[in-house]
């Protein structure tokens, strides 16, 4: 099933580098058949007028949110130059980032009706939403390349995340120390405790999207956070995540 393939993060070119072209060739297959689905799914639910709301369900549950959401910013990214695509979904699109691979990048992008797919676009992006997951929108400004992490609140990239654990709390992390702490610093680690599960793990500072925003900040990871720095363990919340995102 398509959803089981990992979505490879990098290019051909640094694949055979890494001597992992087998990992990026099952990818590249998956992001082909996701591009396939996406067209056939328009075809059969566009009655010239209007487009069956329900149609992305079936892609998503196929494929993923993650693999889903590959092919379309890569789509919008070979076809930026294209008006018909609106400038939010584009604009969303590049807050994405896929690596640059100009022989095999076209081979998945979209290709149906600008008009029709951006609103096909449009209604996925309303089913992610609906997740409530932390994005950039919810971290300090440019915290990503300015600020040190050390002993703040970082939210991880749900593309680091397994799929499973896409859910805003899976992704509060506290960053204890590490040369990656420092945006300045070559080395990139840092050593972060999950707010959700009190799990430690050393963790690239690329895989964070930044500093939360204090006011984002649920009261249930406030008072982690203060046993985490008083030295005490910390044990998972309560089923009742105070998300505070609205």
């Amino acid at each position: 099933m398509e959803i089981e393939v990992p979505v490879y993060p990098y290019s051909q070119a640094e694949a055979k580098r890494l001597g992992e072209e087998a990992l990026w060739r099952e990818s590249f297959r998956a992001n082909i058949a996701c591009k396939e689905a996406i067209e056939q799914v328009i075809r059969e639910n566009f009655d010239g007028m209007h487009l069956n709301e329900d149609c992305v369900d079936a892609v998503i549950e196929r494929f993923g949110y993650k693999r889903t959401t590959y092919v379309l910013a890569n789509t919008l990214k070979e076809k930026d130059f294209d008006g018909r695509f609106r400038e939010h979904n584009k604009e969303w699109s590049r807050q994405l980032y896929i690596p640059p691979d100009k022989n095999h990048n076209y081979s998945f992008a979209v290709e149906s009706h600008p008009a029709v797919l951006d609103g096909f676009i449009s209604l996925y992006r309303q089913r992610l939403d609906a997740l409530e997951l932390f994005g950039s929108q919810h971290c300090l400004p440019d915290s990503r390349a300015t600020l040190d992490y050390q002993g703040k609140v970082l939210v991880m990239s749900t593309y680091t995340l397994k799929e499973s654990y896409w859910d805003p709390k899976y992704q509060l992390w506290y960053a204890h120390d590490g040369f990656g702490c420092s945006p300045k610093s070559l080395g990139r680690s840092i050593r972060a405790t999950c707010l959700a599960d009190g799990e430690c793990v050393r963790w690239n500072r690329s895989e964070f999207i930044g500093v939360i925003q204090d006011k984002y900040l649920p009261d249930w990871a406030r008072e982690q956070v203060e046993r985490l720095q008083s030295g005490q363990e910390i044990y998972p919340p309560d089923a009742q995540f105070e998300q505070g995102m609205s």
